[in-house]
């Protein structure tokens, strides 16, 4: 339905072509979900519609808040892989096998597994609750939904009103055998959804544009189906999620006719309310209330002051590291840790055991430098390959398996590093300045330049479209259940490794074109 609308209201809008071959990218990646018997093949359609979605919400790629908001939504996003990524780690120890949804649904294997794993259990649970957290907008992720309307009004009915947002909510239930019987999860999920649900009902009301009062009115409804969902209400929550998600599609699809409509009838019959019901309450709350909302309780500066601004005060500490520094001193030290891994007999055991911890954390230092890079875009996608090369190493410490794990695992980071590496040579040939201190909106005038990078960067990053995808889940099933710090080491790796990538491709190739002699859209609205 929103496909055969998008014919008519994107009709001769540059990158027309490119609008519908993003919409079934994310059909082919919902359906995957949808369809998938176990975590895994579901993690599959889960980076699908990442992709999607950040493509979409950047589809006016010319302009700068577009763009600025779908790395902010990405970022979020990245959370929620990481998540899943994680739920799957500790599964697979749990379990010792990929398990199915089929199998989770026999109680007396889940509850024989869980009674001497009790701690495993609420883990996988809060991992799973994360990851639904992110993609369904709830506390304390909930801004990114209203900023990812900056999409094409299409992209943001299918996407954000419907179907995308209520990912969280088809996770939780896919996955209720597991957590059904563990009291304190299903507390967490029903509070986190009636706080949602109160708090993104403010927002709601004093929100000035009827996107983002549609945005917000469904992570209100979310949080309420959280709630039955929680309860074990499974066929009420289906129903409702299904609801929701007509509502919201409809409401987003006629919002531009309402507006257009409701402008030309306030002229006439206007009459503003004499009463409403916060008008009972003390009026110190009720403006209290009113401003907290109309700043949304301040959870954007919540999340970049206790998440995003402590990567990047670390990434800016890591400034002396240059090009020749790196190759200097990092590839050196690479090699004598594969020489090390190689002679391990010479190692005493004490060192062994922290040569894994010292050598994530050397692959977390390089990708933190490539988040924080402001200048050189090579120098910062050298470092996040670099990453990679350590996390491998570090695992391979850990215990012995075969090489074709790792081999796996590094042959998308190499062969589409040095195709990414390619690319952004060219283009420093072609251009001059690739420097990653604004948007440069390059993919204007090398609009293949940037399809092909974009593609080096979903190898990069581990993307199904590499053996690399495979890899990292192999890899991951080698870091012990008791080594929570390496596991929590090499995934805040993977999701700052995610960011480091996505906004190199975003500043090189989309926003406003750096050498345009036309004004330029403000920088915030």
């Amino acid at each position: 339905m929103v496909t055969i609308y998008s014919r008519y209201y994107l009709h001769r809008e540059t990158g027309y072509k490119r609008f519908f071959n993003t919409i079934l990218f994310f059909y082919l990646g919902y359906n995957i979900t949808i369809l998938s018997g176990n975590l895994e093949t579901l993690f599959i359609g889960w980076e699908l519609l990442g992709i999607s979605s950040f493509l979409l919400i950047a589809f006016y790629r010319d302009r700068y808040l577009p763009v600025k908001n779908a790395v902010k939504v990405f970022s979020i996003y990245r959370i929620g892989d990481v998540g899943l990524i994680l739920a799957m780690w500790m599964s697979h120890h749990l379990f010792q096998e990929n398990i199915t949804f089929l199998k989770l649904s026999n109680y007396e294997l889940v509850h024989s597994h869980l009674q001497s794993h009790s701690w495993i259990g609420i883990f996988i649970s809060l991992m799973i609750l994360i990851s639904a957290a992110a993609k369904s907008a709830q506390l304390p992720f909930s801004t990114w939904l209203p900023r990812a309307m900056e999409g094409p009004t299409p992209s943001s009915a299918i996407f954000y009103g419907s179907l995308s947002v209520h990912m969280g909510v088809f996770i939780l239930l896919r996955t209720f055998p597991f957590w059904e019987h563990q009291l304190s999860v299903r507390i967490l999920i029903g509070l986190l959804g009636l706080t949602t649900s109160l708090v993104a009902t403010g927002i709601a009301r004093v929100q000035s544009s009827v996107k983002s009062q549609i945005a917000y009115s469904s992570i209100a409804q979310i949080g309420i189906i959280f709630i039955e969902v929680a309860a074990g209400l499974e066929y009420l929550a289906l129903f409702h999620f299904a609801g929701n998600a007509f509502l919201r599609t409809y409401q987003l699809l006629v919002s531009p006719s309402v507006v257009s409509y409701q402008i030309r009838e306030q002229f006439y019959n206007f009459i503003p309310r004499q009463q409403t019901k916060e008008d009972s309450w003390p009026k110190k709350l009720e403006y209290s209330l009113y401003i907290l909302c109309l700043k949304e309780w301040n959870l954007d500066s919540f999340m970049y002051k206790y998440l995003w601004n402590p990567v990047k005060w670390a990434g800016k500490k890591l400034g002396y590291l240059t090009t020749p520094k790196v190759l200097t001193f990092f590839i050196p030290a690479y090699i004598l840790g594969t020489l090390l891994f190689y002679f391990e007999d010479l190692v005493t055991p004490s060192i062994h055991e922290l040569l894994p911890i010292v050598f994530s954390i050397i692959g977390l230092m390089m990708v933190l430098k490539s988040f924080t890079e402001r200048i050189h875009a090579r120098l910062s996608w050298i470092l996040v390959i670099l990453n990679h090369f350590w996390v491998a190493l570090s695992i391979s410490f850990n215990e012995h398996f075969e090489f074709t794990h790792t081999l796996l695992y590094l042959s998308g980071i190499s062969v589409f590093g040095l195709f990414g590496y390619l690319i952004l040579r060219r283009l420093k040939t072609l251009e001059g300045s690739i420097d990653l201190d604004q948007f440069r909106g390059y993919s204007y005038k090398h609009p293949k330049l940037a399809l092909a990078f974009l593609i080096a960067c979903l190898g990069v990053s581990g993307f199904p479209i590499t053996p690399t995808f495979v890899g990292e889940d192999l890899i991951f099933t080698h870091i012990h259940e008791d080594q929570i710090l390496l596991a929590f080491l090499t995934s805040l790796s993977f999701i700052i490794d995610g960011l480091a990538i996505i906004r190199i491709y975003a500043r090189v190739f989309l926003g406003p074109h750096v050498k345009s002699v036309y004004e330029m859209a403000y920088r915030s609205s």
